[in-house]
């Protein structure tokens, strides 16, 4: 049984940081590409951060700089260190796996966790 279980979300004042972790069971995680997406008050579902499972990593413009993505195979968990912090981060963060299929149904994803940026 596929598994992705995201922690480390909450409220955080602006400029602050936080790390995002999302544990993995179910599936040969060194094989897979990971992201992660959030979700805010638009309702839309949007990729923050990938790394493929050559290493490669992408970042969406308006996080670069600031969030950094990384996964370690050994523990099956991919992470998300995000540093100064800004309200418009302020959304729900879903972990996501696939084989070439990120971001689709035929994807794994998280039951989310809440990231709120507020003074």
């Amino acid at each position: 049984q596929v598994q992705l279980v995201e922690s480390g979300g909450g409220l955080v004042q602006p400029g602050g940081s936080l790390r995002l972790s999302c544990a993995a069971s179910g599936f040969d995680f060194r094989r897979a590409d990971l992201a992660w997406f959030r979700q805010g008050s638009s309702n839309v579902r949007d990729s923050v951060a990938t790394m493929f499972r050559s290493g490669r990593t992408a970042y969406v413009d308006a996080v670069k700089g600031r969030f950094t993505i990384s996964r370690d195979n050994d523990k099956n968990t991919v992470y998300l260190q995000m540093k100064d912090l800004k309200p418009e981060d302020s959304a729900v963060y879903f972990c996501n796996a696939g084989f070439g299929t990120l971001g689709t149904s035929s994807s794994y994803w998280g039951q989310g966790t809440q990231v709120t940026v507020s003074s």
